[in-house]
């Protein structure tokens, strides 16, 4: 895992956007966001029990397989949204970013490999993009049934309970 200030250069979203500028894992933490460098699965049942996870799927993004789809489905992760529920990735071939907010409301980047996992609080916003390679496999995590469902911001999400609740528990700003 390395984390840094994105640039919001113009160009393509799979490229670094590296602004030279280093976030450390504390401040990571700060907003919620927790980090695990995880080399076995068996440690992951261990963190999936202490965290009441109960179910796990696993998610290929590449063209290949995902074939047509590919483009739409990369360009609509990397709208910005939040879940009210976590949102757990467990890196487990490839490469790609997350971008989560601060509480400044810029953006910082996230690159992951293999054995990171990454924990997203409910209501942060954040959005994903595998990188330039085009190709990135992951575990995700659940504490009840596999969903995914992104709630794009927007006036009506921004004063979501879950949204709120973030903020109120980070103290930082809307």
């Amino acid at each position: 895992m390395r984390a840094y200030w994105f640039d919001n250069a113009e160009g393509d979203q799979r490229l670094p956007h590296d602004s030279g500028r280093a976030v450390s894992a504390d401040y990571l933490s700060q907003l919620g966001v927790l980090y695990y460098n995880i080399p076995s699965e068996s440690d992951v049942d261990k963190l999936a029990s202490e965290r009441s996870y109960k179910n796990r799927d696993m998610i290929t993004v590449s063209p290949e397989k995902m074939g047509a789809i590919y483009e739409e489905k990369v360009k609509s992760f990397f709208h910005e949204h939040l879940h009210e529920d976590e949102e757990i990735r467990y890196i487990r071939d490839g490469t790609g970013f997350f971008d989560v907010r601060s509480e400044g409301d810029e953006w910082v980047r996230i690159f992951l490999e293999k054995d990171d996992l990454i924990i997203l609080p409910a209501g942060i916003y954040h959005r994903f993009t595998t990188d330039d390679k085009n190709y990135i496999v992951a575990m995700r995590l659940f504490k009840e049934e596999p969903k995914w469902t992104p709630l794009n911001r927007g006036p009506d999400v921004d004063v979501n309970p879950f949204r709120k609740e973030y903020l109120q528990t980070r103290q930082v700003k809307a």
